[in-house]
């Protein structure tokens, strides 16, 4: 990512920095891969380190089933029902040890605060508004905002209305894709977006307070638990910070599709990169124009792979006749080979443009079955091919 400030700062780093009182400000650093990666030093007025409590927190359902035997499954996520948090209320859907997705509906009262010292989130905004309060400050949010979150980073969700979250929990980093950056980290001409398409915190969020809770997702005995903090004051009291790591908002209207003479593979729809993991986007464009292109995909075996496909807006020319919707997920599993409904094939033929919009996860671990996931399955999807809708 590319560097910013943000606030009060001192000229130097490492150096005494007081308010007008003469009280010192405590630096953090606050930096990926120990000391040789992405940072940013931010300002605190408080300790960033002094906690007065610590206690067990009871993370929602983590269970995970494996998808067996092997099919292509659809699960209605719209069907789903969630508790209101953002943070708190998310249901399980499909994870592996890399990535795991989770799907919530929120109300409209702030969330807990939360720190995921796990991994990056990217949690992609299917309709409603808001506010995500950080550290670094206040990051507005819309519909169709990816809203990336670095490990670590304090934040609580403040919806303006009902929200609905798709929400890759990292093990890792989230990133733009390296293949679009130069080797001093500047979006390429090539790329589907680029800086100006960023949106970061732009002034500091101070709050008042103390004894302030906030739950932390984090590793311990070779799992993924929870720990509720209790910290002697307020989070939100980074007076100022600058670096090259911290949380943005990337809208999916501001990514620019890649088209063809014939159909483009998945990986030019691509927008960020994780560890063994990729997110994608296939929105309204004009389609290959080869006079004899067939615009949807060929049929293609997941060698490698696992895909998710969560179906966002518009027609999905490729799926018609099989039961999938707006708010579905589409699972199809590495090891077998997937493409178009029969029907889609010649009923594409000759079509200019497709008005979808969907956000696709390709895994390179197999992924398995969340409760969340277990609970909206559609069982007649995976003979959709063959014309039949067995149970």
């Amino acid at each position: 990512m590319y560097y910013r400030q943000v606030g009060d700062l001192p000229r130097h780093r490492h150096t005494q920095h007081r308010d007008d009182q003469g009280r010192l400000r405590y630096e953090e650093l606050m930096g990926e891969e120990g000391f040789s990666s992405d940072s940013s030093l931010l300002y605190h007025r408080g300790v960033p380190s002094a906690i007065v409590a610590s206690e067990v927190w009871e993370l929602p359902d983590q269970r995970l089933t494996p998808a067996h035997p092997l099919k292509p499954r659809h699960l209605r996520l719209h069907d789903l029902v969630t508790g209101e948090d953002a943070v708190t209320g998310r249901r399980l859907v499909l994870g592996n040890h890399d990535v795991r997705l989770s799907y919530v509906i929120t109300g409209t009262a702030p969330s807990a605060l939360f720190r995921d010292a796990v991994g990056d989130e990217c949690v992609f905004v299917e309709a409603g508004s808001g506010m995500v309060e950080t550290v670094f400050g206040a990051l507005p949010y819309r519909a169709g905002d990816f809203v990336v979150v670095p490990r670590a980073t304090t934040h609580r969700w403040v919806p303006a209305e009902p929200s609905r979250l798709y929400i890759a929990e990292a093990s890792g980093h989230i990133a733009p894709p390296r293949r679009y950056l130069s080797r001093y980290g500047q979006f390429l001409e090539h790329a589907p977006y680029c800086e100006r398409d960023l949106r970061a915190p732009s002034e500091p969020l101070l709050v008042e307070g103390g004894d302030v809770e906030v739950l932390v997702r984090h590793r311990a005995g070779g799992g993924i638990v929870g720990t509720r903090l209790t910290y002697d004051t307020h989070p939100f009291d980074v007076v100022g910070w600058d670096g090259c790591l911290y949380p943005y908002t990337l809208n999916i209207e501001d990514y620019m599709p890649i088209t063809g003479k014939l159909h483009q593979p998945p990986p030019v729809h691509q927008v960020f990169e994780g560890d063994r993991f990729v997110i994608c986007a296939f929105l309204p464009r004009k389609v290959d124009y080869h006079p004899l292109a067939v615009p949807v995909p060929y049929y293609h075996s997941n060698v490698d792979s696992d895909e998710v496909m969560f179906y966002v807006a518009g027609d999905y020319e490729a799926r018609k006749g099989s039961g999938i919707g707006i708010g579905s997920i589409s699972l199809h599993p590495g090891g077998h080979a997937h493409g178009p409904q029969p029907q889609a094939i010649e009923a594409s033929l000759g079509a200019e443009r497709f008005e979808e919009t969907a956000v696709m996860v390709d895994t390179f671990a197999p992924l398995e079955l969340g409760e969340g996931g277990l609970a909206v399955e559609d069982p007649a999807y995976a003979w959709s091919w063959a014309g039949r809708r067995l149970e």
